[in-house]
Formats: C-alpha cells, structure tokens, sequence
C-alpha cells in the first residue's frame, strides 16, 4: 500500500537528505497556509508571498545540493550518471519551482492564468516520473 524509502528514492530521483528538506518545508509551509486562511495573520496579498517564502527557500537548498552532488560525481568521474542525474533535477526542480511560483502569482492577484495553467507543470512531472517508473522496470 505504502511505497518504501527505496522505492520512493528511485522513482522521485531525490535522496533523502533532499526528501527531508522538502518535507520539512512541507510543513512549515502548512502551518503558513493555516494561518494565512484563518485569518490570523496579515490578509493583504503580499502575504501568500511570504507563506510560499518555505518552499523557495528549499527549492534553493535542493539546488545547492545538487550542484555539490554534481561536482562530487564529476569529480570521480562519474560523467554519464552526473548527467542524467543533473537532467532530471534540473527538470525536477524547474517544474516544481514553476508551479510554487505561478500558483503564488494567481493567488496574490498578480496573474490573470487559470488554475489549469497553473497547474500545468505538475502534469509534465507527472508523465516524466511516469517515465522514469517505467523505465526502472
């Protein structure tokens, strides 16, 4: 019913240290989006800016660390892996980074796009790990 660590490692192509940091910004990002709705904090829509701040922030850290794994890779001559790997974050983290910022732009009213072109990112991520889960069958 529930995926392993292992299996979640291969068909997201993020190790763990980068699952943690997502989940962690998840979380924060959660408690944000609570308060934001309930109305505890400010409502103006600069805010949802500030609610999104955790999820940029480990967009940023996820890329940081791939840039350190890429040049470990690179370094011990590990030039194919380091590609696809790079390849497929980069793709990762641009589709993810693109929806977080798209859906912030709609919903502080700066963006005029409908939800499905917000969500249009997510999608291609979606078919590309569904290529990547077939591709390790």
């Amino acid at each position: 019913m529930f995926f392993s660590l292992n299996e979640l490692v291969q068909w997201l192509g993020l190790t763990v240290f980068e699952l943690w940091i997502n989940l962690i910004s998840l979380c924060v990002f959660s408690v944000l989006v609570t308060l934001r709705t309930e109305g505890i904090t400010d409502q103006s829509p600069d805010t949802w800016w500030i609610v999104f701040s955790p999820l940029f922030i480990a967009d940023a850290l996820n890329a940081y660390f791939c840039t350190i794994v890429l040049i470990r890779m690179y370094l011990e001559a590990m030039y194919k892996v380091a590609f696809l790997r790079v390849l497929w974050s980069f793709c990762f983290l641009t589709t993810i980074f693109v929806f977080e910022f798209l859906l912030c732009k709609k919903l502080s009213g700066q963006s005029s796009l409908e939800y499905s072109e917000v969500l249009s990112p997510v999608f291609i991520l979606l078919q590309l790990m569904a290529v990547r889960a077939c591709q390790l069958h």
